[in-house]
């Protein structure tokens, strides 16, 4: 079968395939024509990948997964570090991303949004958010002029 189809089978796009053969994660045979010939078996690595880049693994976990996967007597006890591995990195993403959401609805809740130029929000990206003024009420993030 052709590029068109093994991306139709496989659920990607003809480009993440030619990837793929770049990458060294596939190989399928040329026609007399040097067109891509791919057959049953290619589409199985593809859906494969397909599967483990949708679980987030890199092109390198997924070669090792694919070696893993094509060695009979292979451990389990590997292919399961490294999705333990995933799972980690996984969690330690969404900690990030909670405290960056959880910063941002802080901030959100701060800026009144009204007609005012000022704006806590973007007093805190320009790092003014710590600078008050002398009656403690936050300043406006503007210079002084003459400064």
């Amino acid at each position: 079968m052709n590029i068109a189809e093994a991306a139709r089978k496989s659920g990607l796009t003809p480009k993440a395939i030619r990837f793929y053969e770049a990458q060294g994660l596939l190989h399928p045979s040329r026609a007399a024509n040097g067109y891509r010939s791919f057959g049953t078996s290619d589409v199985h690595t593809l859906r494969f990948l397909k599967r483990a880049r949708d679980l987030g693994f890199s092109v390198e976990d997924c070669r090792a997964l694919l070696a893993l996967y094509h060695e009979s007597d292979r451990s389990s006890a590997e292919v399961k570090a490294l999705a333990e591995t995933r799972v980690a990195e996984i969690d330690r993403r969404l900690a990030e991303l909670s405290s960056i959401r959880n910063a941002l609805a802080k901030l959100a809740s701060s800026c009144s949004g009204d007609h005012r130029p000022q704006c806590p929000i973007l007093e805190d990206l320009a790092g003014d958010s710590d600078l008050d003024d002398d009656r403690g009420r936050r300043r406006s993030g503007r210079r002084n002029a003459a400064a």
